[in-house]
């Protein structure tokens, strides 16, 4: 589960939002509040409020979002139980509040307001409320058998290296069985196997890398493997053709791509110009002419 808060001023035009019928929205807490309607919570929130002039983000805001799994199950009582958890973590069990709950899409999700202002007449501190409302939905999550927010960061980290591996198997496979000689060729094979190559071009029209989509992920290649950036695929994608992948595009290097010669960036040029005169080094050398 998610949590999220903020100090806000405009607490009717809140209070609407979160009771918008399009959304299916139905009132499941509310602490200290008599009223029945946005206008008529407003009304005693700002009753409230008016003791204390001098704090104009007035209304405390939160969004509660279980996964969309737990959300699936998760009854108006049980809903209204981790919003009297949460705010009872926040500590503000003692002010009034209301929250009402979405499902207006499959992602079921909690906005609830508090007032600010206490019946003393006291702010209450909102410093780092966000990472506090964080916090405090760990907690709820933790205590009510929810997924918590590192079990989802967990779950993504997780797909996201299964997908590099995938990734990073297939590029070799394709690297191994078909030994392109160019880009294009590399690219058309990589698509057969499902994986979109996308050249990142920047804006002074130069090639700088590429992009791998896949199962719903983009990445850059680097991000993939180290071995897979711009310029260490171009080195590999070399040994199979030689010089030939390289063209001379006025005094800088290029490649053939999408038709046309595309100049290497900075970086790439440069990692492919120290390989090409490595490899001229060492073929002199075997050939016996030495240096």
């Amino acid at each position: 589960m998610i949590g999220k808060g903020k100090s806000i001023s405009h607490t009717g035009a809140a209070m609407s939002y979160g009771w918008n019928q399009e959304k299916n929205a139905e009132i499941i807490y509310s602490q200290h509040i008599t009223g029945e309607n946005p206008k008529e919570i407003t009304r005693e929130f700002q009753m409230v409020q008016a003791q204390n002039c001098r704090c104009e983000n007035n209304t405390l805001s939160f969004v509660l979002s279980p996964t969309i799994e737990d959300g699936k199950t998760l009854s108006k009582e049980q809903l209204g139980e981790i919003t009297q958890k949460f705010i009872k973590q926040m500590e503000l069990q003692d002010r009034q509040a209301v929250a009402f709950v979405h499902r207006d899409k499959d992602h079921v999700h909690i906005h609830a307001y508090v007032n600010r202002i206490g019946f003393d007449g006291q702010a209450y501190k909102d410093n780092y409320i966000g990472k506090r409302s964080q916090y405090a939905a760990e907690e709820v999550a933790k205590d009510m058998g929810l997924t918590t927010v590192r079990e989802v960061q967990q779950e993504k980290q997780q797909a996201m290296q299964r997908v590099r591996e995938e990734i990073k198997a297939i590029h070799k496979e394709v690297m191994q069985k078909y030994k392109p000689k160019d880009f294009e060729h590399y690219i058309k094979q990589m698509g057969q196997k499902d994986i979109k190559v996308i050249p990142s071009i920047n804006k002074s029209n130069k090639l700088q890398g590429f992009r791998f989509e896949y199962k719903g992920y983009n990445l850059k290649g680097s991000e993939v493997h180290r071995s897979m950036s711009g310029g260490k695929l171009a080195i590999e994608l070399s040994k199979n053709s030689g010089k030939e992948l390289f063209q001379k595009k006025g005094k800088e290097i290029g490649v053939k791509l999408m038709g046309k010669v595309l100049e290497l960036s900075g970086n790439m040029a440069v990692k492919v110009a120290k390989n090409i005169t490595k490899r001229t080094i060492k073929k002199a050398i075997d050939i016996g002419i030495g240096i």
